[in-house]
Formats: C-alpha cells, sequence, structure tokens
C-alpha cells in the first residue's frame, strides 16, 4: 500500500491510499477520484514529504480492521452514482463548516448536549464502534461521516 497527499482544484487537500501508483493512475484516469471536502473530481497528487523509516525501537502501531470497500468493475462510475457521491460530499463538507470538531471528546459532548449540561450545538468527532452503539442506546442521535474527513489536528 501507499499513501497519497492529494488536491482538488479548489485548493482542498487531503491523503488516499492506493495499493500500486499505478493504482492511483488507472482510478485517476477512471475518473474514481473525488475531493472529500468539495465532491471535485478534478484530483492531482500534491507534493509530499518523503516517508522516514520509524526507529528500530518504535512499537508499531495496531492496524484496524476494516470491512472491504465495494468497487465498481469494469471501468469509471455511474453517472447518477458519481453525481450522488459528489452531492453527498458538498453536503458533508457544508455541515461541517457549520460545526465544531471535538476530536475524541465527542461522546462526552454528545452527551453533556443531550442531558441539558451544555447548550444543543452541531458537533463531529470520533468515536469509536462502542462508543456510538452505547450513544445510541441511550437515545442519542449520531451518524458516521460517509466521506473521508482529515481531522483539523491532523493537517499541515
Amino acid at each position: 500500500m501507499i499513501v497519497f497527499d492529494l488536491s482538488c482544484e479548489d485548493g482542498h487537500r487531503f491523503e488516499a491510499w492506493f495499493r500500486s501508483s499505478s493504482a492511483f493512475e488507472d482510478q485517476s484516469a477512471k475518473g474514481l477520484l473525488m475531493c472529500p471536502h468539495c465532491g471535485s473530481g478534478a484530483v492531482t497528487k500534491a507534493p509530499m514529504a518523503p516517508a522516514v523509516p520509524a526507529k528500530g525501537n518504535a512499537r508499531p502501531a495496531v492496524l484496524a480492521k476494516t470491512e472491504p470497500v465495494a468497487t465498481s468493475q469494469g471501468g469509471a462510475l455511474p453517472p447518477a452514482v458519481r453525481e450522488a457521491m459528489q452531492k453527498l460530499a458538498r453536503l458533508q463538507a457544508d455541515t461541517i463548516k457549520q460545526s465544531t470538531y471535538v476530536g475524541s471528546r465527542f461522546a462526552e459532548e454528545s452527551r453533556a448536549m443531550h442531558y441539558g449540561e451544555k447548550d444543543a450545538a452541531l458537533i463531529h468527532g470520533k468515536a469509536d464502534a462502542k462508543e456510538a452503539r452505547e450513544l445510541l442506546e441511550e437515545g442519542i442521535t449520531v451518524a458516521p461521516l460517509l466521506i473521508p474527513f482529515t481531522p483539523p489536528d491532523e493537517t499541515n
């Protein structure tokens, strides 16, 4: 796997993982790449810092298991699906602009608002599956971000 820093024509920067450099080129040629911030399909590689190997005494990170992503066979996404994804990306980007990022305090902040300890506000942040399930069991409405999102504390 290889990670590339990408950017769209509007200057949004994000990263994406690919099986190889040629996989990036193939997806780009088929029009399968899209900016998660604005939905633009005009995505190119951005300048990147070189990868520096970790020290020998560094502990390896534990990778989370993820579900495989369904892909289109034999070419670009159907136009209706592509349009729907672009609309979803724009809607999510607009919602995030109106929202406050609370990071790993998402569950705590959601509970405080739900139980009247804080004024209700639109927030987004990080919660694992267990935390999200517990919030839902308490009657607190939460939803995952469907388009990949780079938290503000992880951007340059």
